[in-house]
């Protein structure tokens, strides 16, 4: 019956265990994230998900614009248990701040066309995170 006790006891404990699991990549190393996914960043104890894309207006590639438009890319970053959303514009790309850290876009594929619509899930967000 103590063997019992002990293994649901150590069972239980192992099943609180928080930590996230998964891709990691290096700080000062572009990364790209698939809507839904996120990617723990080596040493900086942050994490960032990429959400979605709103909005978007870039000019197609077969395309004549006044202006070249932009899209919205939602992220969530997390750090220290603490999490917070943000929207890159590609237009500007100004990157944002997390918990000291810099989180810069530095591509949103596919690029738009005329003739095609963009669905939700192809969109592809290339990252990168900084000191």
């Amino acid at each position: 019956m103590r063997r019992l006790a002990l293994s649901l006891c150590l069972l239980a404990l192992t099943a609180c265990d928080q930590r996230i699991t998964g891709p990691t990549t290096p700080l000062n190393t572009e990364f790209t994230l698939s809507p839904g996914q996120s990617m723990a960043i080596d040493g900086a104890s942050l994490s960032v998900r990429f959400n979605n894309v709103t909005g978007d207006s870039r000019c197609p590639a077969d395309a004549f614009c006044i202006q070249g438009g932009s899209a919205d890319v939602r992220i969530t970053a997390t750090a220290d248990r603490s999490s917070q959303d943000y929207a890159i514009r590609t237009g500007d790309l100004r990157p944002v701040q997390h918990a000291g850290l810099t989180i810069a876009l530095v591509q949103l594929s596919p690029y738009p066309f005329s003739s095609r619509t963009i669905a939700p899930s192809e969109y592809r967000a290339t990252l990168k995170v900084t000191r």
